[in-house]
């Protein structure tokens, strides 16, 4: 399969929709349209000739680990170092420590296509990229002068080290412990699962952030601290020393992202040092788990992107029976099947949830970029409860339309799609992770109810909703998917006020009703979308471009997201307003068979 990144509508979306030149006049960070695009296109370049080419094989061969130490798929040390020197790997790190200060808006276009080149190979380099992010916010001034250069660099990576045998979501129950020494310092022990890149042969060091006790901490996830855990001990001089007391243990055998190490790692009194408060280390992890987050949702959009990509280019080669209406390749034995309506189908189905969470994900980029580096503080405020409460609907929706669109690409190539030498079927496996880590896709509802529905009562979705309706009051040149789009929105809030009493009624309500809740917002802000999609491209149309078919493209896609794909709000809507009672009433003996 043959990956080429969606430039025309990374553009579209980057450029006629969010204006991201002016966004970046915003954040005064001197990138302009000829800029953006000639990085995107260099981008595109590194996806499709040096990372794609890897991931069939990645996935055959996976990593290996022989006395301790890692070895990553033929070909991803050599890619990686490309990734390294090309300047990829620090994109987006901070000016002051060698990065190049790209924002959001923009990079997010070279992550996805990572994502759907090869999801293990982007793998690597992502929470290298978070670690950067926590340690800059959280960090002493020491640990920053000491790591952050390589880390910004891609010298170096770096890892996140939450997860223990018992303790998954539930942090509460995290064992490893952390005792303080004379100088400053602390010896870690304890062990790790799940570990992305917590040993491989593309770095020369890596930097693990965990969350450990100390000594005197208190119970529960008030008693949690983080910690920076090299793999080799650093030199005053930034140097190399001996290798830390901590190793893998084991490589995690998956079902998909086999070209990713997944590590069992063992801390056996590892030096470390604290990085920001005592018993604060949840709050700091934090910062590292929104981007975490954010990113995982993009992966979600290139498992799709790409699913879409391989989906329609076989629905154009492979010939199966005659067009209902009579034959349209009369001089071949068949018609190829994207003559047939159901095929159609899902190709739009792939095609509209691709582009619409592209979209989406700009918009969410927007506000991560706004909420750090706005010069007005009430910007920032602004722009990080809106990325709050956007980040588990982009996880989530995301990652579940990955899954979705993985599997219509599957059922496109029919027997084909099942055997692995076409490669839908590894997409397939690819993207199941990505509704389970940084946060099951349940824990995104969860969280979207809990802390951000129930924690300001409904203010910033209110906010978002009259912000998204005052758009489409704009939208005089479609009233029929303006009104569409309306009824939903006035739907939505209506239906989140309902949410709200029914929770504070009831606890088990909030969760009852969060997996359909997020899965209803996100359709509805794709709706909102998709009519802004169509206002540009009608504008486009009556200026007369020169590119007809692409914005009449846009234009026949947004009817039939507004036809055929957001009428599984309503769907939604049913199920979370029956309640939790049907839920809940069933006595636990009775699920036994």
């Amino acid at each position: 399969m043959n990956y080429q990144a969606p430039l025309r509508d990374m553009r579209f979306v980057l450029h006629e929709l969010f204006d991201v030149t002016g966004h970046c006049q915003q954040l005064g960070n001197g990138l302009d349209r000829e800029t953006i695009d000639d990085v995107l296109e260099e981008a595109a370049r590194f996806a499709a000739e040096v990372v794609a080419p890897l991931n069939r094989n990645s996935d055959e061969q996976g990593c290996r680990l022989e006395n301790g130490e890692v070895t990553t798929p033929d070909g991803f040390a050599q890619a990686y170092k490309l990734f390294v020197e090309q300047g990829w790997a620090s994109m987006t790190g901070p000016l002051a420590f060698g990065g190049q200060g790209f924002p959001q808006m923009v990079s997010a276009n070279f992550h996805e296509m990572l994502m759907s080149a090869s999801l293990s190979f982007r793998v690597y380099s992502g929470l290298t990229e978070g670690t950067v992010l926590a340690l800059h916010r959280h960090g002493s001034e020491a640990l920053k002068a000491r790591y952050l250069g390589p880390l910004v660099s891609g010298e170096w990576t770096g890892t996140m080290c939450l997860t223990e045998p018992q303790a998954g979501t539930d942090l509460a129950l995290l064992r490893t412990r952390a005792q303080p020494q004379a100088d400053g310092s602390y010896q870690l022990s304890g062990s790790k699962i799940f570990i992305s890149g917590g040993e491989q042969d593309l770095s020369d060091n890596i930097i693990h952030l965990v969350l450990a006790r100390l000594p005197d901490a208190p119970p529960g996830i008030k008693g949690i601290s983080l910690f920076l855990v090299p793999k080799r001990l650093v030199n005053a001089d930034g140097s190399l020393g001996e290798r830390n007391s901590l190793s893998c243990g084991a490589l995690e055998h998956k079902m998909g992202i086999k070209g990713a190490s997944t590590c069992v790692m063992n801390f056996d009194g590892a030096t470390g040092w604290l990085v920001g408060q005592p018993n604060q280390g949840l709050a700091c992890m934090f910062t590292m788990m929104n981007d975490a987050r954010f990113q995982v949702g993009l992966q979600g959009l290139g498992i799709a992107e790409a699913a879409f990509q391989g989906g329609l280019a076989y629905a154009r080669e492979r010939l199966q029976s005659r067009a209902i209406t009579g034959p349209v390749a009369p001089e071949k034995p068949a018609d190829p099947i994207i003559v047939h309506p159901d095929v159609r189908r899902m190709l739009l189905t792939q095609k509209t949830l691709s582009e619409g969470c592209r979209m989406l994900a700009a918009y969410a980029a927007r506000q991560l970029d706004l909420e750090h580096g706005a010069a007005d503080p009430a910007q920032r405020d602004a722009a990080n409860r809106r990325a709050a409460l956007l980040i588990p609907m982009i996880k989530a929706f995301f990652t579940d339309c990955g899954q979705e669109v993985a599997s219509l690409g599957v059922q496109l190539y029919g027997g084909h799609g099942y055997i692995r030498e076409w490669g839908m079927e590894q997409l397939m496996r690819d993207s199941r992770i990505t509704q389970l880590y940084e946060g099951t896709n349940g824990i995104q509802a969860l969280d979207l109810i809990r802390r951000k529905l129930l924690g300001d009562g409904g203010s910033e979705l209110n906010a978002l909703i009259d912000e998204l309706s005052t758009q489409v009051a704009f939208a005089t040149s479609h009233p029929e998917m303006a009104e569409r789009v309306s009824q939903r929105l006035q739907e939505w809030r209506a239906l989140a006020e309902s949410i709200l009493q029914a929770c504070r009624r009831d606890p088990e309500e909030i969760g009852a009703v969060s997996v359909d809740f997020l899965a209803y917002s996100a359709y509805v802000m794709l709706a909102a979308l998709w009519l802004q999609a169509a206002v540009r491209a009608s504008e486009a149309l009556q200026a007369g471009t020169g590119e007809t078919a692409f914005y009449q493209t846009k234009l026949q896609s947004a009817d039939f997201y507004l036809r055929r794909i957001l009428p599984r709000a309503g769907a939604h809507r049913e199920a979370l307003l029956a309640g939790a009672s049907c839920l809940m009433a069933m006595p636990q003996s009775h699920f036994a068979f």
